[in-house]
């Protein structure tokens, strides 16, 4: 009688936690994964074509050798801050986006003092890497909007009662999300 009694309690138990959230938990925690894969992919794709920008600059004469250098560095920084999905704490996505902060800022550097060579400006090669590397970054802006979406419905979840009980019992934490670099609220002083 007494095992039947704690196969009894055992099965409620069981039935209970499936009504928790955890299932749902672990669907939201996957999603936020998946949609990190999306981000992490789509600043490849900058990385990837950042060389064949490069290598097409470095085909003007006389271009800054400094600039070139800078953006390469930048690459190889950004391209080694690599976070597990399973380790997407506040503190580590600040880190990945202050690495590829580094980068974009390079490439405007870049970009900037191409102006002052119009036989690039004329390539077909480079003008089809800049229109491309243009659209990876709308590209990255998206992903990035959709990760925080998925980010927040995955915190407002763990954390919302009762289910914020069965999160903690099962190391569901919260996750980061991507903010606004440093002076992105200001805007740029443009001079004629």
């Amino acid at each position: 009688m007494k095992r039947l009694f704690f196969y009894l309690i055992g099965f409620v138990m069981i039935s209970s936690l499936s009504s928790c959230g955890y299932n749902t938990m672990v669907q939201k925690d996957e999603t936020v994964e998946s949609q990190w894969a999306n981000v992490q992919n789509a600043y490849q794709r900058r990385a990837d074509l950042i060389p064949n920008l490069v290598n097409t600059v470095k085909g003007a004469a006389n271009f800054e050798q400094e600039t070139l250098t800078a953006v390469i560095e930048a690459r190889a920084k950004a391209t080694s801050v690599n976070i597990s999905p399973d380790n997407l704490t506040p503190e580590n996505i600040e880190r990945f986006q202050q690495a590829q902060g580094e980068l974009s800022g390079a490439l405007s550097r870049l970009l900037v003092s191409v102006e002052r060579y119009p036989e690039l400006k004329a390539n077909q090669n480079f003008l089809e890497l800049q229109a491309q590397l243009e659209g990876t970054e709308n590209r990255i802006a998206v992903e990035r909007r959709k990760f925080n979406e998925t980010v927040q419905d995955y915190n407002s979840y763990i954390r919302s009662f009762p289910r914020n009980l069965i999160a903690g019992m099962f190391d569901f934490e919260r996750k980061g999300y991507f903010e606004a670099e440093a002076g992105a609220q200001q805007a740029p002083t443009v001079e004629f």
